[in-house]
């Protein structure tokens, strides 16, 4: 068996019955938070389900392949799985979040100029195709494995030890530890890391357009601004309508002027 470290968690830790409670309960919570994501948005622009789904399930992708890295990472060595796993979790979130926010727009430049209009992110047609998600699926859990490559040749540079000691040496409690590592740092840190994501990978524009009456096509935000522009200015019409009868009034008595008069001479 492999010796346990004075302070921390032992080898092992993280997948035994303790660890995999947490690490089910994370998920629960963490993922609610996409859910309520959906339900602060406007009712004009909120997703239906399905896209939702289709939206937060790369998400979902992605988060699981970078837990399980760690998991697996973290068990390599004889130090402390679970200030390892801290470690590795806080390079996600710092360093990682840049990254996949480099793959996202790097790829999405690429899916653009070559007009594959189906692997653009937040977009899966009308009506929605599997075919379109299982491709942006893949796309981003790319993306996930290019972060997590970097980090990992990130962590190969000399001097994390000394931080792995400081971050969490101070605990004597093995369980108290797993529920901060496993759960407490990492519900926090997900939650602002998936409700950013979500917002990056969804599709932008949810209003559609509408017709009106001449037949042209004009979006609820243009009509909002025109009204706002009448709104602003009530006395336009006014004074408009004033001008007009002014005009008529002298345009009226010109013509009255320009008339000839018939006299009759007996």
């Amino acid at each position: 068996a492999a010796p346990r470290p004075a302070h921390g968690c032992g080898s092992g830790a993280l997948l035994g019955r303790f660890g995999v409670l947490l690490q089910a309960l994370l998920a629960l919570c963490a993922f609610s938070t996409l859910m309520l994501k959906r339900f602060k948005e406007p009712k004009a622009e909120r997703r239906p389900w399905r896209i939702w789904f289709y939206d937060t399930s790369k998400q979902a992708i992605g988060a699981l392949f970078i837990h399980f890295a760690n998991v697996f990472l973290s068990d390599l060595t004889e130090e402390d799985p679970c200030s390892l796993y801290l470690i590795n979790f806080i390079l996600d979130a710092t360093l990682g979040m840049l990254l996949i926010w480099l793959g996202v727009k790097v790829v999405s430049w690429i899916v653009q100029h070559k007009k594959y209009t189906y692997l653009v992110f937040g977009e899966y047609g009308d009506p929605p195709q599997a075919a379109a998600w299982i491709g942006q699926c893949i796309l981003y859990l790319l993306i996930m494995v290019f972060e997590k490559t970097v980090i990992s040749l990130v962590l190969l540079i000399p001097g994390w030890t000394k931080l792995q000691q400081i971050l969490l040496g101070y605990i004597p409690s093995p369980q108290l530890e797993l529920v901060l590592v496993m759960f407490v740092v990492p519900f926090i840190v997900n939650a602002i890391m998936f409700w950013v994501v979500d917002s990056l990978i969804m599709r932008k524009y949810k209003q559609k357009d509408t017709l009106d009456i001449n037949g042209s096509t004009e979006t609820p935000r243009a009509r909002r601004t025109e009204e706002s522009q009448v709104l602003l200015s009530p006395d336009m019409d006014f004074d408009q309508s004033e001008s007009d009868q002014d005009v008529s009034g002298l345009r009226g008595t010109s013509q009255k002027m320009k008339q000839p008069s018939y006299q009759v001479v007996i």
